[in-house]
């Protein structure tokens, strides 16, 4: 669908580029792809936390069973419960290693006062799911970060791909022959997909006052020195094709109405205009030479606004502050995927036989309900 979508668009010339950057990969997506490989290596080790989870959820006595021993123990004093994970979804699978890590105790004296129950871990099978979670920790928080909806992700992209390369390059020499196995398979998923970081959102990177070359130059050179140089000087190369190219895509209407009205202006707003910060074009350079060679932001502000910060350099820099704008996309669309795929929402056995009506009606009324803080409760 993509290849003729981008036949089509081509033939009447509206794609920057040739369409070089009309096709992009969800980064959730692929990290999902990239820590399901390692999962893959410690499937045995999640085991038992698994049939753990789902033979605790099976029957409610066993849930309170689990509830006196949790009392028995002591000292846990958190409102998180048993996060069964769903199999598609890794970043589930890390929640549900989280929960068991915390009640591991529980689970060994539950072992005890339960004959039934066989699938409590030992003690080193406990120390190995605590190097996982421990290992996949950053991993998750990323996930969460590029998964934001409420903040532009296309400039955060960057760090984030190099943070995993990184991590998983790291890991490659690490002594527990777990984590080195996970990290050797995470790292051919990685070269798949990530080898060559995508272009069009590396230079969300660069339009960040905060990076760019000069982070670029920094995280290449930590992957390989030899090389770093080049793919850097190869995205600024790409920036300024992408900028020439937008720049002849704008329409003239909105440049032109602002020059019709200039020329009817008085003459102190004419001499306002003529104290404006200089042209970048009146001293031949082009909007992105005059931004690349100001000096960076510091990393200082958590709340540090970035669509705000080019609106404010909309005067100045024009055409490239339309272009940052319109690079801010999101690079994920993970929220469409969470959607059907949330645990608490898949059909047991005992429901799989309801009315798709009836389905769509119970999905629609959780969302309902959820969307009224509280202030509305529902009887089972």
């Amino acid at each position: 669908m993509v290849r003729n979508l981008k036949s089509q668009l081509g033939l009447q010339k509206l794609l920057l580029c040739d369409g070089q950057f009309f096709h992009v990969r969800c980064s959730a997506h692929i990290l999902n792809l990239i820590v399901q490989e390692g999962l893959k290596v410690s499937s045995d080790a999640l085991s038992k936390i698994r049939e753990s989870f789902k033979y605790l959820r099976g029957s409610e006595g066993r849930m309170k069973a689990f509830k006196e021993c949790i009392d028995q123990v002591g000292g846990i004093n958190t409102s998180k419960g048993l996060c069964l994970d769903v199999p598609t979804r890794w970043n589930s699978t890390y929640l549900m290693l989280e929960s068991a890590l915390i009640y591991r105790r529980v689970f060994s004296i539950l072992e005890f006062s339960d004959k039934n129950y066989k699938y409590c871990p030992t003690l080193d099978e406990w120390d190995i799911r605590e190097k996982i979670m421990g290992f996949l920790k950053p991993f998750y928080d990323i996930t969460e970060l590029i998964s934001g909806t409420s903040y532009p992700t296309a400039n955060l992209y960057f760090l984030q791909v190099w943070q995993i390369q990184c991590s998983l390059q790291n890991t490659l020499h690490d002594d527990d022959d777990i984590l080195k196995s996970m990290a050797e398979r995470m790292m051919e998923k990685f070269d798949k997909y990530w080898e060559e970081y995508s272009i069009v959102l590396a230079l969300g990177a660069l339009l960040d006052p905060r990076m760019k070359t000069s982070a670029l130059s920094y995280c290449y050179s930590k992957v390989n020195p030899l090389t770093s140089e080049a793919k850097v000087e190869e995205i600024k190369k790409n920036a300024y094709n992408l900028f020439d190219n937008y720049a002849c895509h704008i329409p003239p209407s909105s440049n032109a109405q602002s020059q019709s009205l200039s020329d009817v202006t008085s003459a102190s707003s004419r001499i306002e205009k003529h104290n404006q910060p200089f042209n970048a074009a009146k001293i031949g350079k082009s909007q992105l030479d005059v931004y690349l060679e100001e000096e960076n932001l510091e990393f200082d502000d958590d709340t540090f606004d970035i669509l705000q910060w080019w609106k404010g350099k909309a005067k100045r820099l024009p055409n490239l502050s339309l272009m940052a704008r319109d690079l801010s996309i999101p690079i994920t669309t993970v929220a469409s995927e969470s959607a059907f795929s949330i645990g608490s929402r898949i059909l047991n056995k005992y429901k799989s036989s309801l009315l798709p009506e009836c389905v769509e009606a119970l999905l629609c009324t959780r969302n309902w309900q959820n969307g009224f803080s509280g202030t509305v409760k529902l009887d089972n």
